[in-house]
C-alpha cells in the first residue's frame, strides 16, 4: 500500500467536505450535527496555507482522506501551536492510514515552525483517542459533557504532544 500526502488544492474541496460529512451521522467524531456544505467550508479552506498545510491522503493513488493543520487560537503567542484533524473516507478506515497521517504531521512541524499538535476528540470516539495516545499524545485537557450531540452530552478531550 503506497501511502502519498500532497497538498490541497481548490479542486479537492468538494472530496473534503464529502468525506467530512461521511463522519457526522455517527456523532462521535465531529460536533456538526447536520451535513454541511462546499461553500460552508471555502473561508476554511482558504485559511490554510503554507504553514498551516491542508494535505490530501491517497493510496495508491485513489483519495483516502485528508490532514489538516490549522492555528490553534488567534493570539500571536500561539503561533508554534496547532490543531489537528484526520478525517479518512469509510473504505479506507482502520487500516493504519491515522498512524501514517500523525508520522506524516510529526515530520513536518520543524520545517512548519511547530512545537506543539493539539487534537479535539470526544470521549466517545475510541478508535481516535486510541489512535492519539498511541502516537504518544497526552491528555492536556477533559472537557465533560460539553457537546450536545443530538441530545446526547459528551465529553471533549485535548490530546497533545511536543514536537522540536
Amino acid at each position: 500500500m503506497a501511502v502519498e500526502f500532497t497538498l490541497a488544492r481548490q479542486t479537492d474541496l468538494f472530496a473534503i467536505v464529502a468525506i467530512y460529512n461521511q463522519n457526522i451521522a455517527s456523532k462521535s467524531v465531529t460536533a456538526d450535527l447536520e451535513p454541511v456544505d462546499v461553500s460552508q467550508r471555502q473561508e476554511w479552506f482558504n485559511e490554510h496555507n503554507e504553514y498551516r498545510p491542508l494535505w490530501m491522503i491517497k493510496v495508491d493513488g485513489q483519495l483516502a482522506g485528508w490532514l489538516s493543520l490549522e492555528s490553534f487560537y488567534g493570539r500571536a503567542a500561539y503561533h508554534a501551536t496547532v490543531e489537528i484533524s484526520i478525517y479518512l473516507d469509510a473504505k479506507f478506515q482502520h487500516q493504519g492510514l491515522g498512524t501514517k497521517a500523525l508520522a506524516y504531521a510529526a515530520k513536518q512541524t520543524k520545517l512548519l515552525g511547530i512545537n506543539t499538535i493539539l487534537a479535539y476528540v470526544f470521549g466517545a470516539n475510541k478508535a481516535s483517542q486510541a489512535l492519539f495516545k498511541a502516537a504518544g499524545y497526552q491528555v492536556y485537557g477533559h472537557l465533560p459533557k460539553v457537546a450536545d450531540m443530538a441530545g446526547r452530552l459528551i465529553d471533549l478531550d485535548i490530546l497533545g504532544k511536543k514536537f522540536n
